[in-house]
């Protein structure tokens, strides 16, 4: 099995590996504008000086080292998963329960399926305007940002979940003599959770999504307000240094999510081998 994974692991880098060596040949032979696409060697050395804390300059005995290095790139991370979490728990945890009583329950899907269909396709940014008026700058609007982005991915998967469990499980529930209460804990809810963690790893990747653009208009650090100011002053290489960060810590967290819906999902008949 470790032979596997590293053998996949291994096939997946090689795409990469061969784009970064052609990006690398175009800049090192002038074919592209250093000032446009900088090479990935300056990109790298950027992200290291993004990367390590500053250093005094009378410890660094006067050389680059003193200015060159800045530390933003832990606190500038930390600061957006900070937002990140949050806002997802506050838009999961007010989409779960939600979800779970409209999939449950079709007086209460009857009640609330056109609202949330209205809002569902409104992307989080339209909603940039009106959480800078409701909430101002900071953390706040981009909280609330974050929480609708989580929010629909999470209601719709749970309803589906639900709506969608296997009426054999309720008719054999229901001879054995299962309360309601009963059938909902033991036969509905875990019948539904596959479709519950689908949505809370889309959910999370959509929360990703809105914090970076949240960060760019509400708040003053952070990986998109790190690009931006970048950009303002027309560095390139940094731009792409905070890409990658990006990349980098969403790939983290989606392996992350992916292992914890493994773990939990183990039961499961898709996950046996």
């Amino acid at each position: 099995m470790a032979k596997i994974q590293w053998r996949e692991v291994g096939a997946g880098l090689i795409v990469p590996l061969v784009l970064i060596a052609v990006w690398q040949a175009a800049a090192s032979l002038g074919w592209v504008n250093p000032n446009v696409l900088p090479s990935p060697v300056a990109v790298v050395q950027r992200w290291i000086a993004y990367l390590l804390p500053p250093v005094p300059f009378a410890e660094a005995g006067g050389s680059w080292l003193a200015w060159a290095v800045s530390g933003e790139l832990i606190i500038d991370a930390l600061g957006s998963m900070y937002r990140v979490v949050v806002g997802f728990l506050i838009g999961a945890g007010l989409a779960l329960p939600l979800g779970l009583m409209m999939g449950a329950s079709q007086r209460v899907y009857a009640w609330l399926n056109p609202l949330a269909q209205v809002l569902r396709p409104i992307p989080p940014i339209a909603y940039i305007p009106l959480a800078i008026l409701w909430f101002g700058l900071g953390n706040p609007p981009a909280v609330f940002l974050i929480s609708i982005g989580a929010f629909f991915p999470v209601l719709i998967n749970t309803i589906a979940g639900v709506r969608h469990v296997d009426g054999i499980y309720l008719r054999a529930a229901r001879n054995l003599g299962a309360s309601q209460s009963t059938m909902f804990l033991r036969v509905i809810l875990p019948a539904a959770v596959p479709y519950i963690l689908s949505g809370v790893r889309i959910g999370i990747g959509t929360s990703f999504i809105v914090v970076i653009v949240s960060e760019m208009i509400a708040v003053n650090n952070g990986l998109g307000f790190r690009i931006l100011e970048a950009r303002e002053y027309f560095w390139s290489d940094k731009i792409i240094a905070g890409m990658i960060s990006i990349g980098m810590l969403g790939l983290a967290i989606d392996v992350a999510v992916n292992k914890l819906n493994n773990y939990l999902l183990r039961w499961h008949r898709g996950l046996e081998h």
